[in-house]
């Protein structure tokens, strides 16, 4: 029994995926230009080196210094799956047709224990969330003011 509450514990304190999501007026392969290029990611996110290809190693030039990255998954052009960083975050960048207008939702996982420290940042996993969530707010509306412009 204690067991089992210790296991339960440990799941609860795992900090929840930040999603982030927004309609952009646009149809969705304009959209896809915008998140599957170095080009495109460097005018709403982050520059880099990213190729569209699955297995790239490639490099995000973060707030906190380089970060690498790898390509996981692909499936155009709905969906890019990336490892971000050396500690255990993943991003997802999700995009769905709805005919003029392109849902774009970004999922940024992997996220430890609250308390546990971002080694790079050295912050705890729950600070460190609570910045990128309200990052991500702004970061998905700045992807809907580019492509709609």
């Amino acid at each position: 029994m204690i067991k089992g509450a210790l296991k339960m514990s440990n799941e609860q304190q795992n900090l929840k995926d930040i999603i982030q999501s927004v309609t952009i007026d646009a149809p969705i392969q304009k959209v896809w230009d915008y998140v599957s290029t170095a080009d495109g990611l460097a005018q709403w996110f982050m520059p880099s080196d990213f190729k569209l290809q699955v297995g790239h190693e490639f490099t995000l030039q973060s707030p906190f210094g380089p970060s690498p990255c790898k390509v996981l998954e692909v499936e155009e052009p709905t969906k890019i799956l990336i490892q971000w960083d050396t500690d255990g975050w993943e991003l997802t960048f999700l995009l769905k047709d709805m005919g003029s207008e392109t849902e774009f939702t970004v999922i940024h996982g992997g996220w430890k224990e609250g308390d546990a420290i971002v080694p790079k940042a050295q912050r705890t996993q729950s600070a460190i969330r609570d910045t990128m969530n309200l990052g991500w707010a702004g970061i998905v509306q700045k992807l809907k003011q580019l492509v709609e412009a």
